[in-house]
């Protein structure tokens, strides 16, 4: 009987340490070599956040051109932003541009 117990006992052990490889080399398997590996999950995450990101960014410029565009509906406020932006004059105009110095200069 006690012979039986002392096969079982090595026998378990050598499974057990045979399961205990496998499980290793699963492991293994599954974080770096895999075509679905961890790393590379990681590596998508990071990508799906940089790109969100810059989704965000822009949706962002988004809606200020669409702010702007509702403001330049009105003929008056399009030939200001004409003015402010391209330097745009009537005809027989003449522009002064005033540049102040900051006292630091």
């Amino acid at each position: 009987m006690n012979k039986i117990f002392l096969k079982l006992k090595v026998l378990i052990k050598k499974s057990f340490f045979k399961y205990l490889i496998i499980s290793i080399a699963f492991l293994i398997w599954m974080t770096f070599l895999d075509t679905n590996s961890l790393l590379i999950h990681a590596e998508l995450n990071q990508e799906i956040k940089k790109l969100k990101n810059k989704r965000d960014a822009l949706n962002e410029e988004i809606l200020k051109d669409k702010s702007l565009i509702e403001k330049l509906d009105n003929i008056d406020s399009l030939e200001h932003y004409a003015r402010e932006k391209y330097n745009l004059k009537k005809e027989n105009e003449d522009i002064f541009i005033i540049e102040f110095q900051s006292e630091n200069e």
